[in-house]
C-alpha cells in the first residue's frame, strides 16, 4: 500500500521541490497544501487548499496521512526581517502548534520539521547542533524569529515523548534553487542577486545592500531533498535534530561576483551603505547527519549557481 505523504507549503521553494521529487516515486501518494499561491499543476500531486493557522483546516488535511513534511512558513527578505521583526513570529507559531498537535492526535508515523540556522550565534568555525547556547545573546534582528524556531523544535521533541509520532528537525542552511522567490521585495540574497544579474545589461551595475561582508552557508535545494529522503528511511529514534549544510560560508560580496562571473556578463557592483544588512557569519558542521544518515551536501556552489541560472533562463525573461 502506498504511504500518504503531505507536504505543507508545497508551493514554496522547499515544499515544491520536495513534492515534485516524491511524486516521481510510486511508493507514495503525494498531497500538498496551498492557500494564496496557485496550486501546483501536477497530476501526481493532490493539492488541498488549507489555511494552516485554522484548526479545522489543519485537522482535515492531516487526518489519514502517514508522513508530514512541514515546509510551510511565513517568510521574507532582509527588509522585513529588519523593519518588521515580528512578521515571522505569530503565524508561524500558530501554524506549527496546530500541525504538531494534529500529527499527535492522528498518530501520524513521521513528521519532519524544516527549521533553520537563525538561532546560531555568529561564528568563524562550522557549528554543530550542540553549539547553540540559549544563554548567549542572539543577533538582535533575529531574536523573535530565532526563539520561535527553538520553541517549535522543542515542541517536536515534546510530542515525540508523549505520542507515537517520530519527529525529525532539520536546521538547514540557506537554500537556493528552482522555485525560489525571485522578486526583489521578498527574495533572499541568492534569489535577489540572480534576478539583478539576469535583468541587467552588459556594462550595467547592480546595487548591493550594505558592505556585502556578511557570510552565508549556501546549499542547493536538491541536497535538502536527499536529506529528507534519508531521514525518513534511516532514522530509528523518536526524535532527532540535525544540521544540514555545506560546511563553508561565502560573503555576499563574493557570492555576487561569482554569480556575475558564471553568468558571463560584464556587470559592476555598487555598494549602498544606507541600506540595512545583517552582519553575521554562520556555516554548519553536518557530521551528525553524515554519521547517522550517510548524508552530506554534494552540489558545489559553482555547480548550483550554473543550474539555477539555466533554470532561471527557462522560466523568466532575461536581458
Amino acid at each position: 500500500m502506498k504511504k500518504k505523504i503531505l507536504i505543507c507549503g508545497s508551493t514554496g521553494l522547499l515544499g515544491r521541490n520536495v513534492a515534485e521529487s516524491f511524486a516521481e516515486n510510486d511508493d507514495f501518494e503525494v498531497y500538498g497544501t496551498y492557500l494564496k499561491s496557485k496550486p501546483l499543476d501536477n497530476p501526481k500531486i493532490k493539492m488541498i487548499k488549507a489555511d494552516l493557522t485554522d484548526k479545522n483546516d489543519v485537522n482535515n488535511v492531516i487526518k489519514g496521512m502517514d508522513i508530514i513534511i512541514q515546509a510551510a512558513a511565513t517568510t521574507s527578505g532582509v527588509k522585513d526581517i529588519l523593519s518588521k521583526p515580528y512578521y515571522h513570529v505569530t503565524d508561524n507559531t500558530i501554524m506549527n502548534a496546530l500541525i504538531f498537535r494534529a500529527a499527535f492526535d492522528h498518530k501520524v508515523s513521521h513528521l519532519l520539521f524544516l527549521s533553520c540556522t537563525v538561532m546560531y550565534q555568529s561564528s568563524d568555525k562550522p557549528l554543530k547542533e550542540t553549539d547553540f547556547d540559549a544563554n548567549k545573546e542572539m543577533y538582535p534582528s533575529y531574536f523573535g524569529g530565532a526563539w520561535m524556531k527553538v520553541y517549535n523544535e522543542k515542541m517536536c521533541e515534546f510530542y515525540s515523548r508523549i505520542g507515537t509520532t517520530k519527529f525529525t528537525v532539520v536546521r538547514h542552511s540557506n537554500i537556493y534553487g528552482p522555485y525560489d522567490k525571485y522578486d526583489l521585495e521578498r527574495s533572499h540574497v541568492f534569489g535577489a542577486t540572480i534576478t539583478k544579474v539576469m535583468t541587467t545589461k552588459d556594462g550595467g551595475k547592480i546595487k548591493v545592500w550594505g558592505e556585502g561582508t556578511e557570510e552565508r552557508d549556501l546549499m542547493h535545494v536538491d541536497d535538502v531533498v536527499d536529506f529528507i529522503k534519508l531521514a525518513l528511511s534511516k532514522q530509528t529514534s523518536k526524535f532527532e535534530l540535525f544540521n544540514a549544510g555545506c560546511g563553508s560560508s561565502i560573503s555576499v560580496s563574493n557570492l555576487i561576483k561569482k554569480i556575475i562571473q558564471i553568468s558571463g556578463k560584464n556587470i559592476s557592483i555598487e555598494y549602498d551603505l544606507t541600506k540595512p544588512t545583517v552582519k553575521t557569519k554562520v556555516c554548519l558542521d553536518s557530521t551528525k547527519a553524515k554519521n547517522m544518515l550517510g548524508w552530506e551536501s554534494k552540489i558545489s556552489l559553482d555547480e548550483g549557481i550554473k543550474k539555477t541560472i539555466d533554470w532561471y533562463k527557462n522560466n523568466f525573461k532575461v536581458i
